[in-house]
């Protein structure tokens, strides 16, 4: 069975192991913070709305199963102490077998709540960490070395992620095959770091550099994963060196962690090969299984990524065993951001005393400069971004979400940063206005100290009350 394992790459597991756990703590971690006022019984779209009208086979979860606040917090935290288990290294102190099934363990939980997360667990990163952490149950502990057979489709991952990335740009927006985008890109992303108003303002060319080598980087790069070393590892750096420089630039959840995490799985770390004893062959049989299976279910994505209508972000099966990526295939040019205010006076005129609820990532006052959050993801941010772009996103939560805060609703007053309102004195009128947002110049930051300068557009949602939310949007 010297085929099977390599014992070169033992450190490389050991790390990789180490950053998916903490990972999937962070992922764990968000759910079991913010699931009440999302997802809960009382939640913006409610799960256990959701497993009544989807079945098990198109959406697999425990939900189907039980659903309750109770159950899904059990299920968040659980996911949590597994985590924080697998982190301390637990599952090196189980025979192989338990370690398998440990690893299974946040993989299953996982899932389920993705499965039942709809519109706020929508996100590219969610089946990234599901279709990485299923290979990680199949990577074994210190009783074997690492198998080859899961080591070579972790970097077909990490190929998907990047190459998928790179394709989705030079198909999409002509800003990337001009090299411009990034003259936009850092302010209107998402959600912008305390680092963004900085990149935004290098200069042209050095932006123009930036794009240059990112395509380099997606386009060129990701096929020596799998040359000889040290030229995989070389490679595999030159990534990690990428998406530590977005990590600089930007929140993006987990997105960037998750790919430094996989491009690890590639680097042979010096240092001691692994002395484990070889193989056993109920493992060699059930490791194989699962590299065929990959294989199999490889077709679809790479016809995507072959294709002139190659999609982003897409999984082709319930279990997001092998998916696709690619992320900004388009670059908005201008930012905008939904401003959400209420007030307690009965008449909800101009000349009304209106406050603004404070997000904790998005852009709202122009004073307030950005946070980092990422890996943490701030999922109701993300999506008032979206919203932003077009109401079409707003779907069927942001009216319901208007309802929360005329209510003071507690859950959802704890995703805010601040809320101008206590729980139990709620405004009676809610409104939105549409505001554009750009970054300050130098002169507007040191004479004002604000980094955003905002102009008003339009209204988005006129003044509610609380019997009129249900039906505002």
């Amino acid at each position: 069975m010297d085929w099977f394992t390599v014992p070169d790459y033992a450190m490389s597991r050991l790390v990789f192991q180490r950053g998916l756990a903490a990972l999937y703590l962070v992922a764990f971690l968000t759910a079991a913070l913010q699931f009440r006022a999302l997802l809960g019984e009382r939640g913006m779209l409610p799960a256990a709305r959701f497993v009544r009208r989807v079945p098990f086979r198109r959406a697999p979860s425990l939900f189907h199963l039980h659903c309750s606040d109770r159950f899904f917090a059990a299920v968040a935290w659980g996911g949590c102490a597994v985590s924080a288990a697998l982190l301390a290294g637990l599952h090196d102190l189980l025979p192989l077998w338990g370690s398998l099934l440990l690893w299974l363990v946040p993989w299953a939980l996982y899932l389920s709540i993705v499965n039942v997360g709809q519109t706020w667990y929508g996100f590219g990163w969610e089946s990234l960490l599901l279709e990485t952490g299923f290979l990680a149950v199949f990577l074994g502990n210190d009783e074997v070395a690492p198998p080859v057979l899961v080591l070579f489709p972790l970097r077909w991952i990490l190929f998907r992620v990047e190459f998928g990335a790179g394709l989705i740009k030079i198909r999409g927006d002509a800003c990337w095959r001009k090299l411009t985008c990034l003259h936009h890109h850092h302010e209107t992303q998402p959600m912008p770091g305390p680092l963004s108003w900085f990149f935004h303002r290098l200069p042209g060319p050095l932006h123009k550099v930036e794009v240059a080598a990112n395509h380099v980087t997606q386009l060129v790069v990701p096929f020596l994963l799998f040359t000889p070393q040290p030229v995989a590892t070389a490679a595999a750096s030159l990534m990690i060196l990428t998406q530590l420089w977005l990590v600089l630039s930007g929140n993006f959840a987990w997105l960037n962690w998750l790919t430094v995490v996989l491009a690890l799985s590639a680097v042979r770390f010096p240092g001691p090969a692994s002395s484990a004893a070889p193989a056993p062959l109920w493992y060699v049989v059930v490791v194989s299984a699962v590299a065929l299976l990959i294989v199999v279910l490889s077709c679809r994505p790479v016809l995507n990524l072959v294709s002139r209508r190659q999609v982003m972000n897409r999984s082709f099966d319930p279990l997001h065993l092998v998916n696709t990526y690619g992320a900004f295939g388009s670059v908005s040019r201008v930012r905008y951001e939904v401003v959400v205010e209420g007030t307690w006076d009965d008449s909800p005129g101009e000349d009304a005393d209106w406050r603004a609820y404070e997000f904790r990532g998005k852009p709202g006052d122009p004073r307030r400069w950005p946070r980092q959050f990422a890996p943490y993801h701030l999922r109701l941010d993300w999506l008032m971004w979206f919203v932003a772009l077009s109401p079409a996103y707003a779907g069927a939560w942001f009216g319901v979400l208007i309802e929360r805060l005329l209510e003071g609703d507690r859950a959802t007053l704890r995703l805010l940063r601040r809320s101008p309102f206590p729980p139990e004195r709620p405004p009676r009128w809610v409104r939105a206005r549409l505001f554009r947002y750009r970054y300050t110049t130098w002169r507007e930051l040191r004479r004002t100290g604000a980094c955003w300068h905002r102009t008003y557009v339009r209204d988005f949602l006129p003044p509610v009350r609380l019997e009129e939310a249900s039906r505002s949007v």
